[in-house]
């Protein structure tokens, strides 16, 4: 369903479009759908201490902001499954209890309100826990997350494949499957994480091929960023690409909230979900830059990111060519000549002292959102694209057509080569 933002701008969501996902079987996290063609989900996990109810719900409500449709939290002792009690019902998003050794706390948990579970098979070993578990979630109806991870392989499962293989990840999701299928109970969804990239591709690929339950992605132990940022998007964004998987989490050594600001920032980004943020896009600069583009970027992803505006903002270093290059961005400002031409829609509308333009661009998509782009574009200042054309050629004379030197570069290549 399209916000009220998108709708009133024109916005149509691009949900799929690029990719023919995998068809799974859905089940419901809470009032979430996962799999069967629902949009892919983003999810996340706190790292306050669970018990720490007011702490807790304050970080919940941080990252349903940045975009998390599902969030985790340890389910590690009794006082844990307390404050989830207390936490349920006012947590904007449905929560699910992660549960380790303890299978006790998995029934307590339930008790507590949760909407979903997280078993790690590799630490609750014993089938008759397992399948108590399980029982007691079907009578519940709520679902499962059978969470395999390389780090914590069961040990017998790892020797018979000779390690943290893609197929002993899977081996184990299927011995848990198959404890589950005992008691009848079948509402699950399955992570085969690793935080080798490659062995986490193969291992999902292979479990795609093998179940028709919905998948949870993940690179487990990603790290901090900016590495932990590119390992994730790596593994995530190649299987979401294939059209394989239902729900996704960044475990990054951060805030929690950047997992939840990367996982949707992804998924717009491949068109899977509408665009619900600021996309800002820069050029790299070059010869021809009359500003600090870097800066001007930064300044901008600042002052625009926190206030939810769904649009595509760009930021160009020149007149010569930024409207023409980011004609396709809703909002953009180009530097010249000591002010900042105003564009939307590639048409430019206002001229600011170069000083003003960050808060032209905030101005501006405040409009938009409020007015729509016909609006913003009947009530261009006179003149604009006209001074816009007038700098331009200014700097064309200036610095001539190749402000970087190529062709000067290429004669000089020619020359050695011959």
């Amino acid at each position: 369903m399209s916000s009220p933002a998108a709708e009133n701008l024109g916005i149509t969501p691009n949900l799929g479009a690029m990719f023919e996902r995998r068809l799974t079987r859905q089940i419901r996290v809470g009032d979430v759908a996962v799999g069967g063609g629902a949009p892919v989900s983003v999810q996340s996990m706190t790292t306050t201490k669970t018990a720490d109810v007011e702490g807790t719900l304050a970080q919940i409500y941080a990252l349903a902001g940045a975009g998390a449709d599902i969030v985790r939290c340890t389910c590690n002792e009794e006082e844990a499954a307390e404050g989830l009690a207390q936490m349920v019902p006012r947590s904007p998003v449905p929560l699910v209890a992660d549960i380790h050794f303890q299978y006790r706390l998995a029934l307590a948990a339930m008790e507590a309100g949760v909407q979903a579970l997280r078993l790690n098979p590799g630490n609750i070993r014993k089938p008759e826990q397992i399948k108590t578990v399980a029982r007691e979630a079907k009578d519940r109806g709520l679902p499962i997350r059978i969470g395999v991870n390389a780090g914590s392989l069961d040990p017998d499962i790892a020797e018979a494949h000779g390690g943290a293989t893609p197929e002993a990840l899977v081996a184990s999701a299927q011995r848990e499957l198959a404890y589950f299928a005992e008691v009848g109970f079948e509402d699950v969804k399955i992570s085969v994480k690793s935080s080798n990239v490659p062995v986490m591709i193969d291992a999902y690929r292979l479990l795609s091929e093998t179940v028709d339950a919905p998948l949870h992605l993940g690179v487990t132990e990603a790290g901090p960023p900016p590495a932990g940022l590119v390992k994730s998007t790596v593994g995530i964004g190649t299987l979401l690409a294939e059209g394989i998987g239902d729900t996704i989490r960044f475990s990054l050594t951060a805030d929690p909230v950047e997992e939840a600001r990367a996982g949707r920032q992804l998924l717009e980004t491949l068109g899977l979900r509408e665009r619900k943020g600021l996309d800002l896009i820069a050029c790299p600069s070059c010869g021809r830059a009359e500003v600090d583009v870097i800066r001007v970027a930064k300044d901008a992803q600042a002052a625009l990111e926190d206030r939810n505006i769904p649009l595509q903002v760009a930021v160009m270093g020149c007149v010569v060519n930024g409207p023409g290059e980011a004609r396709e961005a809703d909002l953009g400002i180009a530097a010249g000549r000591g002010k900042g031409h105003l564009f939307v829609k590639g048409k430019v509308v206002r001229v600011v002292p170069e000083a003003e333009m960050v808060d032209a661009l905030v101005v501006e998509a405040e409009r938009i959102i409020e007015e729509g782009f016909d609006a913003v574009l009947a009530s261009a200042d006179a003149g604009a694209e006209a001074e816009a054309e007038r700098t331009r050629e200014e700097l064309l004379q200036i610095q001539g057509t190749d402000a970087n030197q190529a062709a000067e570069k290429i004669e000089r290549i020619r020359e050695v080569a011959e």
